[in-house]
């Protein structure tokens, strides 16, 4: 069967309705992540005796494919009484297993920062919670920007995994396409390019977040 670029160009719009979905989920996905990695990271800090505790949730987060995870969420949990829309599924299971990866570019960011930050914080009275929101984490977003950025794609590549439990996203869509029309490459290139496009537009917005920042290049 010869790719027929007249279907490819039919298809486009059809998929073109999941791109919302798949934006939707990546951004709520990379936010969930960001905010677990971090609370991750601030617990492994809190305290000797919930320290190692931690560590092991993240590892375990770590060691799991991201697939065993959603199913995990999705098919067992309702067995416990448990049941959560596919959507809600899809965006925890992704910030969940993410938030084990962004804690430990938090860990690299926050031990770039001089200890007396901290230290001075304290200093003045403040809480654990306060010295790492307002003290902490600002002097850090500038050495984790680069990564989360990374992490940020990565998560739009991952996205096309919640098609198994029937998240209309581009890839799932995609997929409807092929079980209805028995044609597979037109939808895979076309899913392809626009992957492609959304991941080059995300390249770009955080390289000018970045130069907002003022962070450098290794190469400047």
């Amino acid at each position: 069967m010869s790719f027929d670029l007249t279907f490819a160009i039919e298809a486009i719009p059809l998929i073109l309705r999941g791109v919302g979905n798949t934006i939707f989920v990546t951004l709520l996905a990379f936010i969930g992540a960001s905010m677990l990695g971090f609370m991750w990271e601030m617990l492994r800090r809190s305290h000797p005796i919930i320290s190692p505790v931690i560590q092991f949730i993240i590892d375990a987060i770590r060691s799991t494919p991201v697939l065993a995870q959603i199913y995990f969420f999705f098919f067992v949990l309702p067995y416990y009484g448990i049941v959560l829309p596919a959507m809600v599924v899809g965006v925890f299971g992704l910030s969940f297993y993410y938030s084990g990866y962004m804690s430990e570019v938090f860990k690299a960011g926050i031990n770039a920062i001089p200890r007396g930050q901290a230290e001075a914080g304290q200093s003045l009275g403040l809480s654990w919670i306060d010295t790492a929101i307002f003290v902490i984490a600002p002097q850090m977003l500038r050495n984790v920007a680069a990564p989360l950025g990374a992490y940020s794609v990565s998560i739009l590549k991952t996205t096309p995994i919640l098609a198994v439990i029937a998240v209309q996203e581009m890839f799932g869509i995609a997929l409807d396409i092929t079980s209805e029309t028995y044609r597979f490459a037109e939808p895979m290139f076309v899913v392809g390019i626009l992957f492609l496009v959304l991941a080059l537009i995300a390249v770009a917005l955080i390289e000018r977040f970045e130069r907002y920042l003022g962070v450098r290049s290794p190469s400047n």
